[in-house]
């Protein structure tokens, strides 16, 4: 991809005491803000879709003003390879990021030259800024060239998100990288979401009466491991209501390759690492997934009071996701990087305020995480040059109505087994989701021949109990999904 950069020029914002930079292309002082915000490892357990255990009044409010996606996907279930595929539109393979480390600039053909999500609204006019984990935390991931001026917050590793990492702890630091769990009777900006909301919403307030609109991009770090949260967001929960993990097993005929050992939540202390966890360790761990989920809904309620209180609101789209699911305990799993509907499956809400005829109602149309570049390039009008590469579709007519769909299925994959080195690496898993089925191939990775498949029902099984691969009655399904999944992975789609 070839991209000229317009010619820029620099001024002064004074409200924020920054340097701004300002392209030449012509823009109208009616462009829409975008706030957009990007969770991290949050499942589907939110909103009106959700299992109705977490308490999340910031995400409903924005899902009343808006579109909820209920069937939206990313492309791989771990943080960097689906940050870097849904900012630069490419699928995996096209993008070529499968791990935590690799940097999507040296790894994509023409990388150096591919424009980002933010860099194409700062190609246009726009005022871009990161707050927080947009791109991976680790190695070499972050891209300045994106961002108007330097990310923020971005920094660090999870374990060293806690009261007990942080510096200022005055208690003798055991000898592991940090608790599980944390409930700690303290503020809100004691963690970083809190900072970041904090940071954000002054941003939104000081903003006013500048006629560049602004892109700003909100990464927060929950509910990801550690599960830490001040302790009023833990006391919103009956500890001896929080539900067990349904399904508890397996799949029936799953595949070896499609499980994983949960090696992420028994790295954190005072996790068991040669037993199962025991009934009370299973919810109070859920407990610690879901007082971070609330945490972190609170802070997404302080940035949207601030939206509105800078009187933008109304000229500004709204866009929430996360980088890709969560297990808590199904299927015995504890934690992402698998192929299953739990992982792959994220939350979406999309709230344009120009468009109000359908607000509060959700769509059942297919959507990926990729299709979020060209739609929010397309609600901004500056959809006129967009790469031809990108791989996303425009989802905008679902906003007009949500009985609309705009594609007949979703990608996601994922290695096995992911953690450790990569030369451990056996198998890629090619997972298809159309309307009605889940259809999952386990190829070699030395030869590329189907090792194992999966198909799940999701019209009569959507939590996936049962692996319906092996069953003769579905030669026809299996034969026709295969096809199809081909079809797409070359690229003949």
């Amino acid at each position: 991809m070839n991209y000229s950069r317009p010619s820029i020029r620099s001024r002064v914002v004074s409200a924020l005491g920054i340097l701004c930079l300002s392209y030449s292309v012509p823009i109208s002082h009616a462009a829409p803000n975008v706030l957009f915000i990007v969770a991290d490892d949050l499942n589907c357990a939110i909103g009106p879709y959700g299992d109705s255990i977490a308490k999340t009044p910031n995400l409903d409010r924005l899902a009343a003003r808006g579109i909820t996606f209920e069937r939206a996907y990313c492309q791989q279930a771990v943080c960097n390879p689906s940050r870097s595929s849904f900012l630069t539109g490419l699928r995996i393979d096209a993008v070529g990021v499968d791990d935590l480390r690799k940097y999507f600039r040296e790894t994509a053909p023409d990388g150096q030259s591919l424009v980002t999500l933010p860099q194409h609204f700062k190609n246009h006019g726009y005022f871009c800024q990161n707050i927080g984990k947009m791109f991976h935390n680790m190695g070499e991931t972050q891209d300045r060239r994106s961002w108007s001026i330097d990310e923020v917050l971005f920094k660090g590793t999870h374990a060293d998100d806690t009261v007990f990492g942080n510096k200022a702890w005055q208690g003798k630091k055991p000898a592991y990288k940090a608790p599980v769990t944390e409930a700690h009777d303290v503020p809100d900006v004691v963690y970083r979401d809190g900072q970041i909301a904090n940071l954000a919403a002054s941003m939104l307030r000081d903003y006013q009466g500048h006629q560049q609109p602004f892109f700003l991009a909100i990464g927060f770090w929950r509910p990801h491991l550690p599960f830490v949260a001040p302790k009023k967001y833990w006391d919103l929960y009956d500890p001896n209501k929080i539900p067990m993990p349904t399904p508890a097993a397996p799949p029936q005929d799953v595949p070896e390759i499609a499980l994983h050992s949960s090696r992420e939540i028994k790295g954190y202390g005072l996790t068991p690492k040669d037993r199962p966890f025991t009934e009370e360790e299973i919810r109070h761990y859920r407990h610690g997934y879901y007082a971070a989920i609330s945490f972190m809904d609170a802070q997404v309620g302080e940035i949207l009071d601030a939206l509105e209180t800078s009187g933008q609101s109304e000229n500004t789209i709204v866009a929430f996701t996360s980088d890709h699911g969560f297990h808590i305990g199904e299927h015995t799993l504890w934690g992402k990087t698998s192929n299953f509907e739990l992982d792959a499956r994220v939350p979406l809400i999309i709230a344009d305020p120009r468009k109000k005829q359908h607000h509060g109602e959700s769509t059942q149309a297919l959507t990926e995480l990729i299709d979020l570049y060209p739609t929010l390039a397309e609600l901004a009008g500056i959809e006129e040059d967009l790469s031809p590469q990108l791989e996303g579709v425009n989802i905008a007519p679902v906003l007009e109505d949500p009985s609309l769909s705009v594609k007949d299925f979703a990608l996601t994959q994922h290695q096995q087994p992911f953690y450790g080195s990569a030369k451990n690496w056996q198998a890629m898993g090619y997972s298809l989701r159309t309307d009605r089925w889940r259809y999952t191939e386990w190829r070699s990775l030395k030869d590329q021949s189907v090792m194992a498949r999966e198909l799940y029902d999701h019209d009569n099984d959507p939590q996936e109990t049962r692996n319906l691969a092996g069953d003769e009655n579905h030669l026809q399904e299996i034969t026709s999904l295969a096809k199809r999944l081909q079809q797409i992975v070359d690229g003949q789609d």
